[in-house]
């Protein structure tokens, strides 16, 4: 529930539009009454929407809606303030990109590295493509879950929020939507009329072979990584009739860069995962888009990202459980540094963070993993899959208190 002046509305009160209309662009602020946090005012596709103010995720309750898990529990507290520079009176972000949206002919574009130092490659004070890619998925809300998105998501819905997300973004002087191709789900009885809206905004990405050419970006759900008559190509699952071209080099580091990523798509495909790419793109003369750039993500059956098996199963107990909780995401930060895999919301009197200590971890990232936990203010719970069955998760209405005694001494799940 929101506060303006002394008025309260609810989110779907008719009444809201208005009241944010009358306050927008000046010094008053709605109030989330969660916590009386204050909130700013953004005009998304000339509607007013409600955003949380910089870093006050963790102020509003964990119940509410604005609720975000302390930055520092994922990636995100390391490009929050540098990369990513929200202006609350003006509602626009300004987004830092660590990689290139123009290419200059004759000029060999940079590709997925075999080494991951090369593709998670700034310092926290410019996105990579994989961190993009994980700032619009966060803010448009695919890294939250509640019982009531069961069966609620679909690629319109992801299309449509992605959008949304990426709207007040600026970006290298201009705005982060207009660089940006998310297809349109796809219509054997529309494919005309789609291939012609598609080519019309891949035009931006064109020019002639002496200049300099805008590069796009493509966020999409890849049906196939496939051989092509010369080179190779992606196959988007909503544009069957336009690949996206790369060549063998490319290929080469894509498969072996992101061979966890496909190796969880191969392997899940059946169960529902989806394969997500973020990537830049030129068009040639001829029409064909040419990937220049690319990173993967896989995403669960509710579209959650996770990074290994045992994070999908334990995303997949808390939906069959019908828990409440948001997921971390890496962002920029490398394999080697330690994050928590979600955070429950529904426990109380605090949230609970939940930690999966991936196979084969180091003793320096185990220790580190658990210097996070210690500084970490909310209750915690740690599952090491080498050690034995997952441990019970913290119940509904009930802190986890006890999850630290937990980690050491597993017991049967509840699944």
């Amino acid at each position: 529930m929101l506060r303006i002046h002394d008025e309260l509305f609810e989110i779907a009160d008719p009444g809201l539009p208005a009241a944010l209309a009358s306050i927008y662009g000046s010094k008053v602020r709605p109030v989330c009454t969660c916590r009386n946090v204050e909130m700013y005012i953004a005009k998304v596709s000339g509607k007013y929407a409600v955003k949380r103010m910089p870093n006050t995720g963790p102020d509003h309750s964990p119940g509410c809606d604005s609720y975000e898990p302390p930055a520092e529990l994922s990636g995100l507290g390391q490009v929050i303030g540098t990369a990513i520079e929200e202006d609350a009176d003006e509602g626009m972000t300004t987004l830092k990109l660590g990689f290139s949206l123009s290419k200059v002919s004759g000029k060999k574009a940079p590709s997925p590295s075999t080494g991951e130092k090369d593709s998670v490659k700034t310092d926290g004070n410019k996105l990579t493509l994989r961190g993009t890619l994980h700032y619009l998925w966060d803010q448009a809300g695919f890294t939250r879950w509640s019982p009531a998105m069961e069966n609620k998501r679909s690629w319109p819905v992801i299309r449509k929020y992605l959008l949304l997300a990426a709207e007040n973004k600026m970006t290298k002087g201009s705005a982060l939507v207009d660089r940006l191709y998310i297809p349109e789900p796809f219509s054997e009885d529309r494919k005309s009329e789609i291939a012609q809206r598609r080519m019309a905004q891949l035009a931006k990405a064109s020019a002639p072979a002496k200049e300099t050419r805008q590069l796009m970006i493509v966020i999409g759900e890849i049906k196939e990584i496939g051989t092509a008559r010369f080179g190779f190509k992606i196959r988007f699952k909503h544009v069957p009739d336009c690949d996206f071209m790369m060549n063998e080099d490319l290929h080469k580091r894509l498969r072996k860069r992101f061979a966890t990523e496909i190796e969880l798509w191969s392997s899940n495909a059946d169960n529902g995962v989806h394969l997500m790419a973020i990537a830049t793109f030129s068009v040639g003369h001829t029409g064909v888009p040419s990937i220049e750039e690319i990173a993967l993500m896989v995403v669960s059956p509710g579209w959650v990202p996770f990074e290994n098996q045992f994070e999908l199963m334990l995303l997949n107990s808390l939906t069959e459980k019908k828990r409440r909780f948001v997921k971390g995401l890496r962002y920029n930060l490398a394999s080697t540094t330690p994050l928590a895999c979600a955070v429950l919301q529904d426990t109380h009197p605090q949230p609970t963070a939940l930690y999966v200590t991936p196979f084969g971890a180091s003793e320096e990232f185990v220790a580190a993993l658990d210097e996070l936990i210690a500084q970490s203010k909310l209750s915690s719970w740690k599952w090491d899959p080498a050690s034995g069955e997952m441990n019970t998760l913290p119940s509904p209405g009930a802190a986890g208190a006890l999850q630290h005694r937990q980690t050491q001494h597993p017991v049967v799940s509840e699944a």
